[in-house]
């Protein structure tokens, strides 16, 4: 799985004004099973995604498509993660 970590580089005021495409993204991939988990970093820097997805390369390129990539709104960081202990709630996300 990916944890991808999103850090904002404009003010917030620039992030708002695309949020509502973004969310509209996040659903999208939600639906198409891409994503696990969102949201937002407190402080608001930034946000977390997370995704169990196997290829990071169509991982990359899915996130090419993010309004807050494609307005040059953040940068991302994609780190591979490998849960080997879950609660009972998320076993789905172990891998062996």
């Amino acid at each position: 799985m990916y944890i991808i970590s999103l850090t904002y580089k404009v003010p917030l005021e620039s992030v708002e004004k695309h949020l509502e495409d973004h969310i509209a993204y996040l659903n999208l991939h939600y639906e198409l099973g891409h994503f696990h988990a969102s949201g937002r970093k407190v402080p608001r820097t930034g946000g977390v995604i997370l995704s169990k997805m196997t290829d990071k390369l169509q991982l990359a390129t899915i996130l090419e498509q993010d309004p807050f990539k494609i307005h040059d709104l953040a940068d991302y960081k994609i780190t591979e993660f490998i849960p080997s202990k879950t609660c009972d709630e998320w076993s789905f996300l172990k891998e062996s």
